[in-house]
């Protein structure tokens, strides 16, 4: 579940041409922090969650749908 989550919001990103290092400032989420976090090796907490969905200007519910 988690790997999919992240493995959506990485697809967002690339799809649109959305750095990781423009999430990453918008967010203030450090790029060590994100990188694993899209690449699902590490846990996306709900407060990092929320600052991506705001980020992105997307619903809450744009990646768990798949969770």
């Amino acid at each position: 579940m988690l790997n999919a989550i992240g493995s959506s919001i990485k697809e967002h990103l690339e799809s649109r041409g959305i750095t990781q290092t423009f999430i990453c400032n918008k967010t203030k989420i450090p790029n060590n922090i994100m990188s694993p976090m899209l690449n699902g090796k590490r846990k996306i907490s709900a407060e990092e969650y929320f600052l991506i969905c705001e980020a992105l200007n997307v619903p809450l519910d744009t990646f768990s749908k798949l969770a």
